[in-house]
Order: structure tokens, then sequence, then C-alpha cells
């Protein structure tokens, strides 16, 4: 190690960025980089989610249609095929809960669940759930399980 090596620790100095609005003698006085005039170059300027300069925005150019049904109950569906499935990885034995279904992550802690028809149904199953379609109903019954609505 000689003078001609010599230089600071890693990390110890860091570069600052450019210094503006600090004076002309700075070559960054004056408007601080902003150019003149408009709103970019205004303190507190922050551009609104849609704003297209003045043009008037695209989700106020499209008409609205449609609505939202305030009364619509919302169901989380798990087929017949996942059920089978998790009797065949053994994580299920002769029961199908609530509880169980949440365990599995098969459906959050405030979802309603429906049973829905799609795969065949080997194993003889007792579901619990809030609904079923009739063709899930028809296949668990058909598997000599039982389909109890909670």
């Amino acid at each position: 190690m000689d003078l001609s090596n010599l230089k600071p620790a890693q990390g110890s100095v860091k570069s600052q960025g450019k210094r503006v609005g600090r004076g002309q003698g700075s070559g960054k006085g004056g408007t601080a980089t902003r150019g003149h005039k408009g709103a970019k170059s205004r303190s507190g300027y922050s551009k609104k989610l849609g704003f297209e300069g003045g043009q008037m925005p695209l989700q106020r150019r499209v008409p609205k249609f449609g609505f939202t049904n305030i009364n619509r109950v919302e169901y989380q569906g798990v087929n017949l095929d996942t059920l089978q499935q998790l009797v065949d990885d053994k994580k299920i034995n002769d029961t199908v809960d609530f509880e169980s279904l949440f365990a599995n992550r098969l459906v959050g802690k405030n979802d309603l669940v429906k049973i829905l028809g799609r795969g065949e149904l080997k194993a003889k199953l007792k579901v619990s759930a809030h609904k079923f379609t009739a063709s899930a109903k028809a296949a668990i019954e058909a598997a000599g399980g039982e389909a109890v609505t909670i």
C-alpha cells in the first residue's frame, strides 16, 4: 500500500447527486431544472390518476353500463375432482366439512362453500357445505356418501 492507491473504505463515501435550487453560481439555480411555468414546475405537483393533460380522460369518455346486484350471494366453488384428489393424497378420509376445506386452503374463513359437479367421486364421503349442484349431490350419493346442507 502506498499513497497512489489510497481510497476510502467501501460504502463510506456517497455521491449526493446534484444540489438544485442553490443559487445561480451552481448552474442549477433559478428554475432548479424544472423548466418554465406549467403544473410540473410548481411545488406540491402530483399527476392525478388517469390525467391526460386536460383532455377528457378515457374513464369519462366511455359510457357507464350494467349494475351491481346488492343482494348477490357469492359462493366459493369446490369440485368433486378436487375432493377426490384430497382423498387420494390422504388429506381427508371420510368427512368433508368447512374446517377441513379451510385447512387445505380451498376456501377462505368467511367464504360460503358450494360443491360443484366436475370430475368423478369414487370415495364414500359425508360432505357438509352451504350449497350443492344437482349433479354434485347425485354423484356424492351414487358413491355411497351423504350430502349435508349447512
